[in-house]
């Protein structure tokens, strides 16, 4: 009787961190899921309205240049909605992997060249943290379009309606993040 009952407590004892191991184990790759399908949002290709548009105001005609910054900018702004609205701290931090194994395994990228490509996504998101963070003058919105145009190699003075929908554009695509964000993430629910 009581050398069973020891038993069976023992077991249940030694099983609970092994329970706990595994609810954590599961929760991570849940997590990693999530993130993965976050980062696929953010890989998606520009409208060729965007493109155009950029083209028009800001790479001369460049269309490849166009193309290529503004997935830059949905992907830096994706991963800065995550540090900035995610519920969970570790979300930034998951999101930041995703993208980088996405930038690794990027067709777009030429061979050779993912350094070249991590540290121009780092610059854009370095200046698109300072743009969002930035509430002077015109606000965050006008030196988000401003840096959009300055990647883009219009540095040039543009006129104000050029960098208010530039800073549109940009402020769109945040916005589509974050969507995708709580879509994939979950969404703060207030006490009421």
């Amino acid at each position: 009787g009581a050398r069973a009952r020891r038993a069976a407590d023992s077991h249940r004892l030694a099983a609970r961190p092994v329970l706990r191991s595994l609810r954590a184990w599961t929760s991570d790759r849940e997590q990693r899921r999530r993130a993965a399908t976050y980062v696929t949002a953010l890989c998606a290709e520009p409208n060729e309205a965007d493109v155009e548009w950029l083209c028009a105001h800001g790479t001369d005609g460049d269309v490849d240049h166009a193309r290529w910054e503004l997935r830059y900018a949905r992907r830096a702004l994706g991963l800065l909605g995550a540090q900035r609205d995610a519920l969970d701290d570790r979300t930034a931090s998951l999101v930041a992997t995703e993208l980088a194994r996405s930038l690794a395994g990027d067709r777009a990228v030429a061979p050779g060249k993912l350094r070249m490509a991590e540290r121009q996504l780092n610059a854009r998101l370095s200046a698109y943290g300072d743009a969002l963070a930035n509430r002077a003058g015109e606000g965050s919105g006008w030196h988000l379009g401003r840096a959009l145009l300055d990647f883009a190699g219009h540095r040039d003075a543009a006129s104000p309606e050029v960098i208010a929908l530039a800073g549109d554009l940009l402020a769109r695509y945040l916005a589509e993040a974050n969507e995708a964000l709580r879509e994939n993430f979950g969404a703060a629910s207030l006490p009421g």
